[in-house]
């Protein structure tokens, strides 16, 4: 793997891309609400980004459209938002956004309940964020000790979900990532496995940590228009992630306002004050 490690100067040229992500993905979540197209969420988050001088990281990757993923309901990742596709009443919507700020990448997404929303839904997208904290908590951990290795992340995630009252699937084949100077780099992160494997963790990495879960099976497919990604057995999902950088007495959470301390506590990096 050519996993990219970064100076403390460069991972905080990360946090002002994460920060210009941060406020797009505010900015989104108020603006949900039932009748608001996925279009019109798109293009506020465009404007935020491009308020504050950065480029969005999605529009043109690979052909990719949009500044955001906007996943409705049983979409899991990468729709297309679409003039057409107007939110209702009791939806599940996740927004995932990234942007470019002097040539370094932030990446981060949310779920967001519609309106009056399933209390069983919104717990869903709880434990999504509850056990990506996990996993940033085992990132911050493993650096610390100087002991850490990648797939403690992925563990970390699995046991979370796993823990929760009710049974969820877990999404195999998309994860979380390297980032930095480009979207996305090695390493990739899977949502489940084995700890103390892969490569160490280790000050300088950013990664960006993202679980999706879902009320029912995990088994996913892919729609003939090449990105959109859903369950097969129609059941809803959560898709949640932030971007975080490495430093020898923890982590900073890059895309977060306040950089993690809240979730995070002594794990956080003094570099964060």
């Amino acid at each position: 793997m050519d996993i990219e490690i970064k100076t403390p100067e460069q991972l905080r040229l990360m946090r002002a891309a994460g920060l210009v992500v941060a406020a797009a993905l505010a900015a989104t979540r108020e603006a949900v609400k039932p009748g608001v197209s996925t279009a019109e969420l798109d293009a506020i988050a465009e404007d935020v980004i491009r308020s504050h001088g950065a480029i969005p990281s999605f529009k043109g990757y690979h052909g990719f459209p949009a500044t955001i993923c906007s996943s409705v309901n049983e979409q899991i990742v990468h729709t297309i938002p679409n003039p057409k596709h107007v939110l209702a009443e009791g939806d599940l919507i996740s927004i995932d956004c990234g942007a470019i700020l002097n040539g370094w990448h932030g990446d981060a997404a949310i779920t967001v309940g519609v309106g009056e929303t399933r209390p069983e839904l919104l717990r869903m997208a709880e434990v999504a964020e509850d056990a990506m904290w996990a996993g940033i908590a085992a990132a911050a951990r493993g650096v610390r000790a100087g002991t850490g290795r990648l797939t403690d992340i992925s563990y970390a995630v699995e046991s979370a979900v796993r823990k929760a009252p009710r049974k969820y699937g877990i999404v195999k084949g998309y994860g979380g990532h390297g980032i930095g100077t480009a979207m996305h780099q090695d390493p990739h992160i899977h949502n489940h496995g084995r700890p103390g494997r892969g490569p160490q963790l280790i000050p300088g990495m950013a990664l960006a940590i993202e679980p999706m879960i879902t009320m029912g099976s995990a088994r996913t497919a892919e729609l003939s228009d090449g990105w959109t990604v859903v369950t097969t057995d129609g059941s809803y999902a959560a898709h949640v992630e932030h971007s975080i950088g490495l430093f020898s007495d923890g982590v900073w959470v890059l895309t977060a306002p306040d950089g993690g301390a809240a979730r995070l506590g002594d794990l956080l990096t003094s570099a964060a004050a």
